[in-house]
C-alpha cells in the first residue's frame, strides 16, 4: 500500500483473493485533509466539509486500496447495486454486490453497522449499510439474493446443497448495545417479523430501549443460513460512541461539534 493511513483491517478467514478494510477518523493531520469537526479522514461527500478534502481522502483511499472504491448515495433503504466497470460514484443504494476484481463495494457509516459478505470460494463480495431502518427493511436479505444470483446459485439449490454455497460475514463497528437508545417502533419493526429479536432490547426509562444492532443483524444473519459472522460482538471495542479517538459517530458528535465525517467499510476482489 502507498498510503499510509489508519484502518481496521477484518480478522476472518476471507479466500486470499478477497480483500477488506473498514477506515477510521484517522489519527492526526497526517492520516487526512479534513479539518474539525470532520478531522482528518472523512470521506463523506454529503455532511458539510470542504469537497477538496473530501476528494483529497477519497483520492488516497483508492491508492492505499490499489481499487477503486465505489461509493453509493445511502438512503437507509434496501436497494441492491450491482457494480460494474462503469459504475459512477453517487448511485442511489444501500448495499452492493461485485464478482470483477479491483471495483469495492464500500459502505460509508459513523453509528451504522457496516456488513461485509463473501463465500469460501471467493466468487464475489458484498457490502451492506445496515442501519435499524435498513437491517429491519431487509437490507441483508436483498443482499444475500442478489449475491446468490451473481454467482448464479438460485435459493432453492443454496437450501437444498445441491449447488452449495458457503457464506461469512465480517461486522465492523457501530452504535453499541449501551448507546444506541431507541423509541417503542424500532423493537416492534423487529419482533414483527421475529418474536425472538425482542431478546435484544433492553428496557429503559419512559418507554425507551437499548438496542443491540449487531446481535440483531447476527439473527438476521442467521436466519438467512449465514452462521459464520464474524467481528463485532456488541463489546465496547467495537462501539463508534465510545471510541471518540478512533470513530466517527453521528449520534456522538453532529449536534455537539456541529458536525461529523463519514468511515467507510471497503471489500474487493483483488
Amino acid at each position: 500500500m502507498v498510503d499510509a493511513i489508519d484502518m481496521l483491517m477484518p480478522d476472518w478467514p476471507a479466500p486470499p483473493n478477497v480483500r477488506a478494510l473498514l477506515t477510521t477518523r484517522g489519527a492526526s493531520g497526517a492520516d487526512g485533509d479534513s479539518a474539525a469537526p470532520y478531522e482528518f479522514f472523512n470521506l463523506g461527500d454529503h455532511v458539510g466539509d470542504e469537497p477538496l478534502a473530501v476528494a483529497g481522502n477519497r483520492q488516497r483511499l483508492q491508492r492505499a486500496m490499489d481499487a477503486r472504491p465505489v461509493f453509493m448515495n445511502q438512503v437507509h433503504g434496501i436497494g441492491v447495486l450491482c457494480l460494474q466497470r462503469g459504475t459512477p460514484d453517487g448511485v442511489t443504494a444501500d448495499a452492493a454486490v461485485c464478482n470483477q476484481p479491483g471495483l469495492a463495494c464500500t459502505v460509508m457509516v459513523a453509528d451504522c453497522l457496516p456488513v461485509l459478505i463473501t463465500d469460501t470460494q471467493g466468487r464475489a463480495v458484498a457490502g451492506a449499510h445496515a442501519g435499524w431502518r435498513g437491517l429491519a427493511g431487509g437490507v441483508l436479505e436483498q443482499t444475500l439474493a442478489a449475491f446468490q444470483a451473481m454467482v448464479k446459485i438460485s435459493p432453492m439449490q443454496a437450501a437444498t446443497g445441491s449447488q452449495p454455497i458457503e457464506l461469512m460475514a465480517w461486522l465492523g463497528p457501530c452504535i453499541g448495545p449501551r448507546a444506541f437508545e431507541v423509541g417503542p417502533e424500532v423493537r416492534e419493526a423487529f419482533i414483527a417479523a421475529d418474536a425472538g429479536a425482542g431478546d435484544c432490547f433492553v428496557a429503559q426509562p419512559a418507554g425507551k430501549y437499548l438496542a443491540d444492532l449487531p446481535a440483531l443483524a447476527r439473527r438476521r444473519l442467521a436466519a438467512l443460513g449465514v452462521t459464520k459472522v464474524h467481528g463485532n460482538d456488541g463489546g465496547a471495542d467495537w462501539c463508534t460512541v465510545q471510541q471518540p479517538e478512533r470513530y466517527f459517530s453521528y449520534r456522538r458528535d453532529q449536534h455537539a461539534r456541529g458536525g461529523t465525517g463519514r468511515m467507510a467499510a471497503c471489500i474487493w476482489l483483488a
